[in-house]
């Protein structure tokens, strides 16, 4: 067993033994960039080609898989839609940072992807070949201002195939999406916590492209198998403080050049990026997780490796069936923007309807796969759901779990769970037992890690990170609230689901329903919805 099993084990058991080091306060007077800042470097506008008025987000989470190809405009609107600032919002809640988000330079600027925080650490780099619009190199997206900037000249696309090796869509295209993560960027405020945290948001991230390419008419696959220290040089980081996690083939309009360039093995990017905190501190747990997970990076499962700890169906007991689904007619740009957390502002006065916790649930189990080169294409998720009902009209209170197959609840226990949930929430900023559900993903991470080592760690964070931005998107569409935590005790949810005989963990809560009316709410669109 790697070490990867350890820190799996540390995570859950957090809420009554804190991880190390316990003692740790962060300086948010001396915080750094939520992104990278390149002095001197050439910038390049990115159009924002809008979105289709069919590009709904049903179409987005549950249609087929498109064949179209990229261009810069669809591009350039997704990377917007996703990881983009699209505005301002300042509402009263009862998150803890409230009282400093009113000053400006303290402000939170909303995004469509979901990130553990707020704090949103992705890079995205974007490795463009001859086939491309712009002069052939490595570009990184800068989310202010909606342009790349350019780190490298020349055409190292090959670079980015050799290292994902014998994967199909990487063999025809020499435009390339590659997600980086600086820990500094999250470590500073979540410390050895924050390995967890950042592979859950390379699935969140992961997952609003898939939507929003499904709903465009396109298809992105991913990898997360690859040489990471080969594409760790190309893109200039270092190894104990940046990890890539995530290769993304773009299919590309027009032809691929017939004769593709060749590897440049010296090529890397030589600018360095200008660093905003005065202190930067190191975490030997996070520097051991990551260095455990990098073991075996370029040695890709086999297909079917994956089987033996994927979701079972659901078992046996009571029904209650939940009506057909609530539709998702709104355009995926719109669900990103409407996307948000609502923190404290839950209200059990109305019982929410059971249709739109059926869509809820329907979209979590539609991202419980990534369509990354581990998983077996169609094959069952790696995460099932167990469901508390709190306030649901028609759904009498309990707990049950989720069937994926057949859209019904399976009774698991009858009763109020309210004050178990807020009991067991271990932070103020959600009144839980206020939620009309609470969806809890709960997968096999040991067992997934037996079978293709301390990498399935990421894999199986990266799937819970697409659930929960599914949940988030899909309720903004259904006009419902939502939330997502990761602050609460997870041994007692585990023994309250009764997940140790499975070999099972829960690894977030996602709540839902309705908010008080006429909260106090500013809003400032940066970019129309």
């Amino acid at each position: 067993m790697g070490y990867a099993h350890e820190y799996a084990t540390a995570v859950m058991r957090r809420g009554r033994v804190p991880m190390e080091p316990a003692d740790f306060v962060p300086d948010w007077s001396d915080r750094p960039r939520k992104g990278k800042f390149f002095p001197g470097a050439t910038s390049v506008p990115l159009p924002d080609g809008g979105c289709a008025e069919d590009a709904t987000l049903g179409q987005g989470l549950f249609g087929p898989c498109g064949t179209g190809a990229f261009t810069l405009p669809l591009l350039g609107a997704m990377l917007r839609d996703s990881y983009g600032l699209t505005g301002r919002r300042l509402a009263v809640q009862a998150n803890t940072d409230l009282g400093s988000l009113p000053f400006y330079s303290h402000a939170n600027w909303s995004r469509g992807t979901a990130s553990g925080g707020g704090l949103y650490p992705i890079g995205v780099h974007w490795i463009s070949g001859a086939s491309g619009p712009l002069t052939p190199g490595v570009y990184y997206y800068d989310t202010p201002r909606h342009c790349v900037t350019r780190l490298l000249s020349g055409d190292v696309s090959a670079e980015v195939r050799a290292a994902v090796g014998d994967l199909e869509e990487a063999a025809g295209t020499d435009q390339f999406l590659v997600l980086g993560v600086t820990f500094w960027q999250n470590s500073f405020k979540y410390n050895s916590f924050c390995y967890h945290a950042v592979t859950m948001d390379i699935g969140a991230l992961v997952q609003t492209w898939r939507m929003w390419a499904r709903a465009h008419g396109l298809h992105l696959g991913s990898a997360l198998w690859f040489d990471e220290p080969r594409l760790g040089r190309l893109l200039g980081l270092t190894p104990e403080d940046d990890g890539v996690f995530a290769v993304v083939p773009l299919r590309w309009t027009g032809t691929a050049p017939a004769a593709p360039a060749p590897p440049t093995p010296g090529a890397r990017v030589r600018r360095v990026p200008d660093e905003k905190s005065r202190r930067l501190l190191a975490f030997p747990t996070l520097r051991r997780i990551h260095a455990a997970t990098l073991a075996g990076a370029d040695d890709r499962p086999e297909p079917g490796v994956l089987d033996g700890a994927l979701a079972a169906p659901a078992g046996p007991g009571d029904r209650v069936p939940l009506p057909a689904p609530a539709p998702l007619e709104v355009t995926v740009r719109r669900a990103l923007r409407e996307r948000r957390s609502s923190f404290g502002r839950f209200t059990s006065a109305e019982p929410l309807d059971a249709a739109r916790l059926s869509v809820t649930l329907r979209a979590a189990v539609a991202a419980g796969t990534l369509d990354s080169d581990t998983e077996s294409p169609g094959g069952a998720p790696l995460a099932r759901l167990c469901v508390f009902v709190n306030h649901v009209r028609d759904v009498p209170p309990g707990l049950y779990e989720y069937d994926r197959d057949t859209g019904e609840l399976v009774v698991m226990r009858t009763g109020d769970h309210g004050p178990f949930l807020q009991e067991n929430y271990f932070l103020a900023n959600y009144n839980v037992e206020q939620a009309a559900a609470v969806l809890v993903p709960v997968a096999r991470t040991h067992a997934v890690m037996d079978a293709v080592g301390d990498r399935g760690f990421r894999l199986v964070n990266a799937v819970v990170g697409a659930i929960a931005q599914a949940v988030y998107t899909s309720s903004a569409a259904a006009g419902t609230g939502c939330g997502v935590a990761l602050g609460f005790d997870s041994v007692s949810f585990e023994e309250e689901l009764g997940l140790a005989e499975r070999g099972e963990i829960p690894l977030l809560i996602m709540m839902i329903g309705h908010e008080r009316p006429r909260s106090a709410d500013y809003r400032y669109d940066i970019v129309a919805p």
